[in-house]
């Protein structure tokens, strides 16, 4: 029975776990144990942070590894590439772990690669005031290594610049923070899949997002008003560079874009692995019949199979939160058109971050369903 190491055990890896189970592959996962559901599912578990990747490595060496993966997690991406790399098993390389996992770089490359990006600096602690004058508000403040809208804020002046940059400093490890021209327009994202270098696009995803000042993701559907679009070539030349540029070969890759009302078209950023939110562990699937988990994971032991897609169906998720309360009413009308839900039994006041949302369901349909 072949091997593999998963990174993170959370709620996130679950699908991930369950998959390579029936794929009759060994499941060894590594989390802190607080939260990690898959604790139960996998073969063994181990409970060591994910950064904690010299340990990790010794281990994987030790139980034999065939493969290492983690679906939806940028923190996992470095550890990842590290033990890969290491073992001599499939990956990306440390350079690229580097690019991907730091939005100021990875902007820095994109730039270098002629992408249109959003003006951008970054800064510490002890940032001047006169640096932020370069940029035009509104501006987004962000963490430069973190996902799941933590630590984001948008504002339309310098007021309350300084709470939004402690912010943004407390959720960052190695407290550094990106500030950027706010772009308006439409969002979406670009699922795609990789091995030994040759990219293969799979759909494209519409993103909703809570307004100011935290833009936290509420809706996702596939597929993309864009897929078919008069844009649609411009938009997957412009992800094919931005891999290229952040030298991703192989596994999967969840990119975002912004599209103006004129048709201008900014890569905002790339990460090496699916889109979270159950964009790459189910709305894939459900939108183009692709079995997008057996595809990573299949990478990652150094296989692959080009993708079949169907693009029969629609699919999405529509988040439970403070400030989208009739989510939970409308489970009940699309019962039929629904294949997985969860509530908390609390609705959360605040909504300033992924985590603070309260529940949701995904459904699929022949359209989109529009609440």
């Amino acid at each position: 029975m072949k091997k593999i190491a998963i990174i993170g055990a959370s709620y996130l890896q679950k699908p991930l776990v369950i998959r390579a189970k029936e794929m009759g592959l060994y499941t060894i996962c590594f989390a802190w144990e607080e939260g990690a559901v898959c604790k139960e599912i996998c073969h063994e578990f181990f409970p060591i942070s994910i950064t904690e990747k010299e340990k990790i490595l010794k281990i994987c060496d030790d139980l034999k590894i065939d493969g290492i993966i983690s679906i939806a997690s940028d923190v996992a991406v470095v550890t990842i590439n590290y033990v890969a790399n290491k073992l001599n098993l499939v990956g990306n390389s440390i350079e690229s772990s580097r690019l991907s996992t730091n939005k100021y770089l990875m902007r820095q490359v994109f730039k270098e690669a002629n992408i249109l990006i959003p003006s951008f600096i970054e800064v510490g602690d002890n940032y001047n005031i006169d640096e932020i004058k370069k940029l035009k508000f509104p501006i987004i403040i962000k963490p430069v290594d973190r996902s799941g809208s933590k630590g984001i804020t948008v504002l339309n002046s310098y007021k309350g610049i300084d709470q939004a940059v402690n912010y943004a400093l407390n959720e960052s490890f190695i407290k550094k923070v990106i500030l950027e021209e706010f772009i308006h327009g439409e969002e979406i994202s670009v699922e795609a899949i990789s091995f030994n270098g040759n990219h293969r696009i799979i759909t494209y995803t519409d993103k909703v997002t809570s307004n100011f000042p935290h833009f936290v993701e509420l809706e996702h559907h596939q597929p993309s008003k864009f897929f078919n679009s008069d844009i649609s070539k411009k938009i997957r030349n412009i992800v094919l560079n931005g891999l290229n540029s952040l030298l991703i070969k192989n596994g999967a890759s969840h990119s975002e874009l912004i599209i103006t009302k004129d048709k201008d078209i900014y890569l905002t950023e790339i990460g090496a692995r699916m889109g979270g939110d159950f964009i790459g562990s189910d709305l894939v699937r459900l939108s183009t019949g692709y079995d997008y988990l057996s595809g990573v994971i299949e990478v990652s032991l150094g296989k692959f199979n080009i993708p079949i897609l169907d693009n029969v169906d629609y699919s999405g998720v529509y988040f439970y939160s403070s400030l989208t309360e009739n989510v939970k009413d409308a489970y009940i009308e699309y019962s039929e058109n629904i294949v997985q839900y969860s509530f908390d039994d609390k609705l959360k006041e605040e909504l300033k971050q992924s985590a603070d949302r309260s529940g949701y369901f995904i459904y699929q349909s022949k359209s989109k369903l529009i609440l």
